[in-house]
């Protein structure tokens, strides 16, 4: 059995995360963070001893949950090559009770970015964000926003081997069908680039961060994923029910849903107050 990492052994890697289904995303992800490994072996045999030398590299250069993610795809090719005992712990991290204020995305920062689309005449930007906001729906999720989905009302969406129904509620529904109507979309994906392509994740990114400036919001809380982190705060804010907004979002798992609901702590901090325990 080959000891060192070749183009071959990365190439059926591939295939066999395409076979086993997995998004076109996560396959990039995986391959990404094996060529790491790969640029820190510099053609030297993968023993235990070096897994872990890259292990404590990984720390010293990125965030834990950055590197406890690339130890997971690590841990995924050594299974795949039968080398399991190539596999390694991922770093323990206690979980945080709240997010830092520089981070989160408040409602009214989401409504002035909302404000600075309209006034840049970016409507389909503008739509993007209400239709991520408004639904919950990851960005790359946004290809199954179709005309035939809007008037139905809800979409079905497939990501990471599940599917579910994610609802269109009707004041972004009618505004949904008024822009597939001005702009000639009778059928198929909603939000197209001028090729008639759907928007890429990149693109999107790009131009919700020339918002920032305008919209007087901090460019380091300006990405799509916080939309769907408003739309869970929101949520739970109003019903209180982790298990069933986990359904919403498409978890497996309620612990990641737990990370989508941690508040800045300033509701906790004001509570505390009124607690009035010191005398």
């Amino acid at each position: 059995m080959e000891k060192i990492i070749s183009t071959s052994m990365l190439a059926e890697f591939k295939r066999h995360l395409v076979l086993d289904e997995k998004s076109e995303n996560t396959v990039k992800k995986y391959l990404h963070d094996i060529a790491e490994l790969v640029r820190y072996a510099e053609g030297r045999e993968i023993t235990r001893e070096l897994v872990l030398d890259f292990k404590r590299a990984l720390a010293e250069k990125y965030e834990l949950t950055s590197a406890n993610s690339m130890i997971a795809a690590a841990n995924a090719f050594f299974h795949f090559l039968g080398r399991s005992e190539l596999c390694i712990k991922q770093f323990k991290i206690q979980r945080k009770a709240f997010c830092s204020q520089e981070n989160e995305l408040t409602r009214d920062e989401y409504f002035r970015l909302l404000t600075a689309a309209k006034q840049k005449g970016n409507e389909r930007l503008d739509l993007v964000l209400q239709t991520i906001c408004g639904t919950g729906i990851r960005v790359s999720e946004l290809q199954f926003i179709t005309v035939e989905a809007v008037r139905k009302g809800e979409a079905t969406v497939s990501c990471k081997n599940k599917t579910r129904t994610v609802f269109i509620v009707r004041g972004l529904q009618k505004k949904l069908l008024n822009y597939a109507k001005r702009n000639r979309i009778a059928t198929g994906c909603l939000f197209l680039t001028k090729a008639g392509k759907p928007m890429e994740r990149c693109s999107i990114w790009r131009e919700m961060k020339r918002l920032c400036k305008d919209a007087h919001v901090s460019s380091a809380k300006v990405f799509p994923h916080n939309l769907r982190h408003l739309f869970a705060r929101t949520f739970y804010g109003i019903e209180k029910d982790i298990a069933k907004l986990a359904d919403i979002l498409g978890h497996s798992n309620i612990n990641t849903t737990r990370i989508y609901i941690i508040t800045t702590g300033e509701e906790h901090k004001r509570k505390m107050e009124n607690m009035h325990l010191i005398i």
